[in-house]
C-alpha cells in the first residue's frame, strides 16, 4: 500500500489527548507571565520590544499585547484580555488567571480520559450558576443624591487603581477621574476626556481642566506679540492654510515683463490678506487651525490682538468644537458669528517645560482634559493606562449601577456555591463542578501570594467564613487577614465579574473543544525534509 499524502509537505499536525494537554500547558505559561501582577501588592512587568522601547506595565491586557504570542491556543487568552479591556476596562489580569486556572483544574480529568464535551457542559453549567448568583448578590445603588453617587464612584475608581503604580495617590486621582467622567454627557464618550502628559513635577501637580487644554503648537515669528489671555473669548476653528503656498512645480506661467510677474506675486498675497481680513471681521479673537498658520498671518493677527495656533492636532480641535460650540470651517468666506465657538476664559499657562492653551468656562462643556505630571516617561505612560482603567470603571458603574465586593470575596462566595451544588448531583459532573469551584479560588489565593501571605491559611479562614454566611469576606491586604470587604469599601462593578467569568469560561471551553491542530508551513519556508539538501556534492 503506497503512502497517501494528504497535506502539503512540512504541515505540522498533532491531535488527540496529548494535543489538548499541550494546549493547556501553553495557557499555563501565559498565566504565569501575568499572575504576579494581580492585586494591590502586584508586581509590574518591564517589556522591551524589538525596537528597544521599554514599557513598564501592570495592566494585564497591555502586557499580553506586548508579548506577541504566537501559540495558537494561547492566543485566545490574549483575546479575552483584550475584550475585557475594551468592554469593562479593568479586570484584565483576573480574566486570564481564571481561564488558565479552569483549564489547570480540569487537566487531570482530560488526562484520565474524560470526554471534553462533558467537561465543557460542566463549565457551562457552573457559569450559569455563577451568573445567577452574582445578579442575586449584587448590591444595586439606587439613583440617590449626587453626593452619595459620587462617593460610590470614587470608591470604585480607587479599587481599580489600588493595584496600579499610582496606588499611593489613588484618592487624589479617584476624585479627578470622577470629576472628568461626570462632566461628560449621557453617552459618556471616552474620547472627550483628553489626557496630556508632561514630564517633570510630582504626581500631585496633575490637574483636571474642565474644558480643553492642548500644548502650544508650532509657532512663527510674531507669535509672542499676541495676547495670552482673553476674558470672553470667541474661537474660530479652521481647516485652512494661512500661508503662502509653494508653487506647483509643473505649472508654467509665461510673462514678458517684470510688472506682469509682480501682479502674479501680488495676487497671491492678496488672496492671503483677503482671507485674514475676513477672519478678523468675524470678530474672533482666538484662531485655531488644523493646517499651518504662516509667519505673515501670525504677525497680522498679533497686530490685531488675536491669538492664533496652527497645526492643532485633529482630536484637540474636535474636543474644542464639542466644548465651545461652533464648527470647523474649510473656507474663510462665510465665517459668521454662529460658527464661532464661545468660552469664558482663554489663557496660556506654563506647565513644566511645556506651554498649554487652556479654554475654560465653556457653555456646553461636555469635555475635560487631564494634565498628568510625573518624573519619567514610562511612569507617565503607566499612569495614563491606570487612569484609563479607572475611567472605564466609573463609566461602567454609572451605566450599570450594581456593585459587588472585590478582594476575592465574590470568587470565594461563588466557589462555595458551586462546591455545595456539586454535592447534590451524581455522576462525573460532580467532580468537574467541584474542580471549577476550586479554580475560582485562584483570585484570593493569588492576592495572598502576591502580598507574601500564607495563602492556605487565609483561604481556610475564608472558606469557614463563607460557609457560615459571611458572603462579603475577602482578603484584607493591609492587615494580612480577612475582612468584610463591603464595609472596607473595596467595591467593583458587578459587570466586571460577570464579563470576566463569561469570557474565562468561554475561552476554557474553546480550548477544550479543540482536539487537533493543523499548522500549514509558512510560505517561502523550505519543507523540512530529512536527509535532503546536499545534492551533487554541494555543501549545505
Amino acid at each position: 500500500q503506497p503512502q497517501i499524502v494528504l497535506l502539503k509537505e512540512g504541515t505540522d499536525t498533532s491531535q488527540g489527548r496529548p494535543q489538548l494537554v499541550s494546549n493547556i500547558n501553553a495557557c499555563q505559561m501565559i498565566v504565569d507571565a501575568v499572575r504576579t501582577t494581580l492585586g494591590p501588592r502586584g508586581m509590574d512587568k518591564l517589556i522591551v520590544n524589538a525596537q528597544g522601547k521599554a514599557t513598564i506595565s501592570n495592566d494585564g491586557a497591555t502586557i499580553m499585547k506586548l508579548l506577541e504570542i504566537i501559540h495558537p491556543a494561547a492566543k485566545t487568552l490574549v483575546d479575552i484580555a483584550k475584550s475585557q479591556d475594551a468592554e469593562v476596562g479593568d479586570g484584565t489580569t483576573s480574566v486570564v488567571l481564571l481561564a488558565g486556572e479552569f483549564l489547570k483544574q480540569v487537566k487531570p480529568f482530560v488526562e484520565e480520559g474524560v470526554h471534553a464535551r462533558i467537561i465543557i457542559k460542566a463549565i457551562r453549567k457552573s457559569l450559569q450558576l455563577c451568573m445567577d448568583k452574582i445578579n442575586e448578590m449584587a448590591v444595586r445603588i439606587e439613583k440617590q443624591s449626587k453626593e452619595e453617587q459620587r462617593t460610590l464612584l470614587e470608591k470604585c475608581a480607587a479599587t481599580a487603581m489600588s493595584s496600579k503604580l499610582i496606588h499611593q495617590q489613588k484618592d487624589f486621582f479617584a476624585r479627578i477621574v470622577v470629576d472628568a467622567v461626570l462632566s461628560l454627557d449621557e453617552l459618556l464618550p471616552l474620547n472627550m476626556i483628553g489626557i496630556k502628559k508632561v514630564t517633570g513635577g510630582s504626581l500631585e501637580e496633575s490637574q483636571l481642566v474642565s474644558g480643553v487644554a492642548f500644548k502650544k503648537t508650532f509657532s512663527y515669528a510674531g507669535f509672542e506679540m499676541a495676547p495670552k489671555s482673553y476674558a470672553p473669548c470667541k474661537i474660530a476653528l479652521l481647516n485652512i492654510e494661512l500661508e503662502l503656498k509653494a508653487e506647483r512645480d509643473n505649472a508654467e506661467v509665461r510673462v514678458d515683463n517684470v510688472r506682469e510677474y509682480q501682479k502674479i506675486v501680488d495676487a497671491e498675497w492678496q488672496i492671503l490678506y483677503n482671507k485674514l481680513a475676513k477672519i478678523v471681521e468675524s470678530g474672533a479673537n482666538v484662531v485655531l487651525s488644523k493646517l499651518a498658520i504662516g509667519d505673515v498671518a501670525t504677525q497680522y493677527f498679533a497686530d490685531r490682538d488675536i491669538f492664533c495656533a496652527g497645526r492643532v492636532p485633529e482630536e484637540d480641535l474636535k474636543r474644542t468644537m464639542k466644548a465651545c460650540g461652533g464648527a470647523v470651517m474649510t473656507t474663510a468666506n462665510d465665517i459668521k458669528a454662529d460658527v464661532l465657538g464661545l468660552c469664558e476664559t482663554f489663557k496660556e499657562v506654563q506647565v513644566g517645560g511645556e506651554r498649554f492653551n487652556l479654554f475654560q468656562g465653556c457653555p456646553n462643556a461636555k469635555t475635560s482634559t487631564l494634565i498628568l505630571r510625573g518624573g519619567a516617561e514610562q511612569f507617565l505612560e503607566e499612569t495614563e493606562r491606570s487612569l484609563h482603567d479607572a475611567i472605564m470603571i466609573v463609566r461602567r458603574t454609572i451605566k450599570h449601577d450594581s456593585v459587588v465586593a472585590g478582594g476575592g470575596a465574590i470568587e470565594m462566595e461563588l466557589s462555595r456555591l458551586l462546591r455545595d451544588y456539586s454535592r447534590t448531583i451524581a455522576g462525573k459532573e460532580q467532580l468537574l463542578i467541584a474542580a471549577i469551584a476550586k479554580g475560582l479560588e485562584i483570585i484570593p489565593r493569588q492576592l495572598c501570594d502576591n502580598a507574601g501571605f500564607d495563602a492556605t491559611n487565609i483561604l481556610n479562614k475564608l472558606r469557614q467564613k463563607h460557609s457560615l454566611g459571611g458572603q462579603w469576606y475577602g482578603v484584607d491586604i493591609t492587615k494580612e487577614d480577612i475582612s468584610d470587604n463591603f464595609e472596607q469599601c473595596v467595591w467593583e462593578p458587578s459587570i466586571i465579574k460577570i464579563n470576566a467569568l463569561t469570557a474565562a469560561a468561554e475561552a476554557a471551553c474553546m480550548i477544550l473543544s479543540v482536539d487537533e491542530t493543523i499548522k500549514s508551513p509558512k510560505a517561502g519556508e523550505a519543507p523540512m525534509a530529512g536527509g535532503m539538501g546536499r545534492g551533487m556534492g554541494r555543501p549545505m
